[in-house]
């Protein structure tokens, strides 16, 4: 089969970022007024999350700082709900491989899996981490971002944190059990119930711009979390990365895995759920998607490789099942667990998805490819597709046939 040519050709984003993240995290703490709030000797649970978020090791090491500096005695508890294996062990390595430990944060890290139930709220318990529970107070670090599996005016971020991250496994499982409609509406209300009863200081939340760069870091006080989140959402939203296309016959991703989108693809992005009763998104409207190869940070977690339609046979070769499985089974999303059909070779596996999209003709098809669902900023789009973006776009090569290898495989960027 002849494939599409493609041009090279990048687009412009904003790249607005903080350039002194400990000078801005002491900014924006000292301008909300929180250090009255601080009192000396006072335990303070600092969480930290099992995204790989830009900068977080400096954030954290700064409000550590900042909270010994008024005489508190901060420690950080993994806030992450089943991940980690779903063991205190693995969520302490999980932070570990992300570069924060007791040295980096400057305060000793306590992880388990204990939690308390404060109460229940829409038939469901309301689980607080065991060692957030008993400190003095709590103060909740993390990105504001889409989520990838529901969306309503709170979706990941301070309240997700809240209800879910520090509801450690059983409370973050009793959430999924129950669907999209429950992380979107309860999710909201367990967090208010939290609030009301438990000693939430603060949050520090954090937006990224489009190159996944620190762009805006704020201090919400506790009783504004649940009104100043939707404004934050909003713009983070609006400074996601997205594909200039409504309609694309393939899309061909480079690579999937946890550490680029909870799901390996970012349904935001390519416009798919796979969540069973739920409506798919309207825009982009992608045919066919082709999931080339694992990110070497995904360690074999490859859930979310059933949003795609196609795959190669070396990914499926690095899955790793019992990961797979946690976190279909922590989700309940099983679709976004079943792995597509798989070739030897990329070529073979693009040119099946070709065959596959209803094109009239695969050689002149609307094919792009990106190296995975955080970086957009690079693409390379069939002639004609590229004809028909929505925004700019700057031609930096070709059009060249796609650039594979002796064996068939892409050449990497």
């Amino acid at each position: 089969m002849d494939l599409p040519r493609v041009l090279r050709v990048r687009r412009q984003f904003d790249r607005a970022e903080i350039a002194d993240v400990p000078a801005e995290v002491r900014r924006v703490l000292e301008a909300a007024g929180l250090a009255e709030r601080i009192r000396p000797g006072l335990s303070i649970a600092v969480t930290a999350g099992s995204r790989g978020i830009d900068r977080m090791v400096e954030v954290l090491a700064a409000l550590v700082t900042w909270l010994k500096e008024h005489g508190a005695k901060p420690f950080l508890v993994p806030a992450m709900g089943s991940h980690g294996g779903a063991t205190a062990e693995g969520q302490a390595a999980l932070l570990a491989g992300l570069g924060i430990t007791e040295t980096s944060a400057g305060a000793p890290i306590r992880s388990s899996m204990e939690t308390r139930v404060l109460g229940v709220v829409d038939g469901l318990p309301v689980h607080l981490d065991r060692l957030a529970a008993e400190a003095d107070g709590i103060v909740v670090v993390n990105r504001i971002k889409p989520h990838t599996s529901y969306h309503g005016p709170c979706e990941s971020g301070l309240i997700k944190m809240l209800a879910v991250g520090l509801g450690k496994r059983e409370g973050a499982e009793a959430v999924h059990r129950r669907g999209p409609r429950a992380l979107r509406d309860t999710v909201p209300r367990m967090a208010e119930f939290i609030l009301a009863r438990a000693s939430v200081f603060f949050g520090l939340a954090l937006v990224e711009n489009a190159f996944d760069r620190l762009a805006r870091i704020e201090a919400v006080p506790a009783n504004a979390m649940l009104s100043r989140e939707p404004g934050l959402l909003a713009e983070a939203e609006a400074r996601l990365p997205s594909l200039p296309f409504h309609e694309i016959d393939v899309l061909v991703v480079d690579r999937i895995g946890k550490e680029i989108s909870g799901t390996g693809l970012d349904t935001n992005v390519i416009g798919r759920l796979h969540i069973a009763g739920e409506p798919e998104p309207e825009l982009p409207r992608i045919r066919r998607i082709v999931a080339l190869d694992l990110s070497p940070g995904a360690q074999g977690g490859a859930y979310g490789i059933g949003l795609a339609d196609v795959t190669t046979e070396r990914l499926v070769r690095k899955i790793d099942p019992a990961q797979v499985r946690e976190n279909a089974l922590a989700s309940t999303f099983l679709e976004r667990a079943k792995v597509p059909i798989a070739f030897a070779t990329d070529r073979e596996a693009i040119a099946a998805a070709l065959a596959c999209s209803w094109c009239e003709d695969p050689a002149r098809g609307r094919l792009v490819r990106i190296q995975d669902t955080l970086h957009l900023a690079e693409l390379m789009v069939s002639e004609d597709l590229a004809q028909r973006s929505l925004a700019p776009l700057e031609i930096v090569s070709g059009p060249n046939p796609l650039p594979f290898n002796a064996e068939g495989n892409l050449k990497g960027w």
